[in-house]
């Protein structure tokens, strides 16, 4: 079968790309993702608020406005360089694309590094905006404009491809997944994964949540991205969340994606799963008569089903179901 794919300019291997997590932080785990089938890897995030948050913490009660600025300024700078040096490794290891990514909430001089990157020989740049918003004086409307201020200001020293991560937290994603797109973007990524908050309640103090992915955020990523790609076929759309085997591989792309973004399942059972499911993925094509990824494609979203709502109100239809037989 010809698993390969392509979206944003990039063609990959086959549509498994590891998503961004510490397990992309070092080069000769990266290569070893890369032999065990991978066909895209997007680097671990460097964080705004991690180098604001070094910069931050610098005792500087005796150092000059001047002396500070230029600590402030190397330690930025050292993040930096830490970071292209990580995408040179990388890519002198690795043939498959090397996707670098910036996590950021403002559309400040963060955005302008996005060319070091692309310097560095990043094949495409993933923007991961995680962001909540609960003022009182929101503006509707506004957090969607910040995500495409932001990926104009990186197109804007770019020519690599350039892929938008969102969050779950949108009204309707159809929208500013277009909008997006009129702007440049290569690709959406569906969805962002929020830091998971819990509380202990013994010592009354805020914690982390589970990390990671038992398989239920597949739902609403299944829901999306086939009602995203239907309406937009042209978008190229990637899959992230819930997609912790071979099944849930095959799924993503009848849903209408091209290719699916991976992280908790590796952390759990190695790099190993990666050809599993990879060769979950070419088994299926061969029982259900598919030469190409880009047959099965879609085959499962909106715009092939005469009562396209279900995607929408699928629960409520069941339960209105099963209410019927148990009355008869």
């Amino acid at each position: 079968m010809d698993l390969t794919t392509s979206f944003g300019g990039l063609t990959l291997r086959n549509p498994f790309i590891v998503s961004s997590c510490s397990l992309t932080s070092q080069p000769e785990k990266n290569q070893e993702m890369e032999k065990a089938g991978a066909g895209a890897l997007v680097l671990k995030s460097i964080f705004e608020e991690e180098i604001m948050a070094q910069v931050n913490s610098m005792d500087h009660d005796d150092v000059p406005i001047e002396g500070y600025d230029y600590i402030s300024f190397y330690q930025k700078q050292h993040c930096l360089d830490e970071y292209c040096r990580l995408i040179r490794d990388t890519k002198r290891l690795c043939s498959i694309p090397v996707i670098a990514s910036v996590n950021c909430y403002t559309g400040s001089e963060w955005t302008a590094y996005a060319k070091m990157f692309q310097d560095a020989g990043a094949d495409a740049i993933e923007l991961n905006v995680m962001r909540i918003v609960s003022d009182f004086d929101y503006s509707y409307g506004s957090l969607e404009q910040q995500h495409v201020d932001l990926l104009r200001a990186v197109k804007s020293v770019v020519t690599i491809p350039v892929i938008m991560k969102l969050g779950h937290n949108f009204t309707n994603v159809v929208p500013l997944a277009g909008r997006l797109r009129a702007e440049g973007a290569a690709a959406v990524v569906l969805f962002n994964k929020m830091s998971p908050l819990d509380f202990d309640i013994e010592k009354l103090t805020l914690r982390k949540g589970e990390v990671l992915s038992g398989g239920s955020e597949l739902s609403e990523v299944l829901r999306w991205t086939a009602l995203t790609s239907a309406k937009l076929p042209a978008l190229p759309l990637l899959a992230s969340g819930g997609v912790v085997d071979g099944e849930a591989f095959v799924k993503v792309l009848l849903a209408g994606a091209s290719a699916a973004e991976v992280c908790s399942v590796l952390y759990k059972q190695g790099v190993g799963a990666i050809t599993e499911m990879v060769a979950f993925l070419n088994d299926w094509m061969v029982r259900h008569h598919c030469d190409t990824v880009d047959q099965m494609r879609g085959r499962l979203n909106a715009s092939h089903r005469h009562d396209g709502d279900r995607f929408e109100r699928i629960q409520f239809f069941s339960n209105i179901s099963q209410a019927k037989n148990d009355l008869n």
